[in-house]
């Protein structure tokens, strides 16, 4: 007798979803069932490692370039070597720009010589990181723009000779 009551019921069910277009609680309950009937070891089941996933999910949002621009910025010593990361720091990165600060404009200008040879170092080690241009700049002058002393307008120019 159950089984009249439960068939009378599904058929009740299944005719109202055909004529109104709803479906009731039961039958999404059974259709979200049979959707999550996975089973351990399955294919796409097996464990992944902290470094697959995470590579996964820098691959899925398209975050390659800016771990890569932290890999050139952290790494800097381990890409250049020892002697030209002493005296020089990668600044800026933007647009395809390189910005490389240097303690003395004696190494800006070496480095001048050395941008395609870095260029292709990180290029070897950093695939990802696109650089268009290595911008070398020396250490920052002061400025006499402002102050006490200051004149406004075009200022004092050499009048000595």
């Amino acid at each position: 007798m159950v089984e009249k009551a439960d068939i009378a019921l599904d058929y009740y069910y299944q005719v109202r979803a055909a004529l109104t277009g709803k479906v009731s609680r039961d039958a999404k309950r059974r259709e979200k069932n049979q959707r999550q009937n996975s089973r351990p070891f399955e294919a796409g089941r097996t464990p992944k490692t902290l470094g697959n996933g995470l590579d996964d999910l820098i691959k899925g949002f398209g975050w390659q370039g800016k771990v890569a621009e932290g890999d050139l910025f952290a790494n800097w010593k381990l890409i250049v070597g020892d002697r030209v990361a002493e005296f020089s720091y990668p600044e800026d990165f933007a647009k395809g720009v390189l910005t490389i600060r240097c303690k003395s404009t004696a190494w800006a200008t070496q480095l001048r010589i050395m941008s395609s040879e870095i260029k292709v170092k990180i290029a070897e080690r950093l695939p990802d990181l696109e650089i268009a241009e290595i911008k070398v700049i020396g250490p920052q002058a002061p400025s006499f723009k402002r102050g006490l002393r200051s004149v406004p307008g075009r200022g004092p120019r050499d009048t000595f000779g």
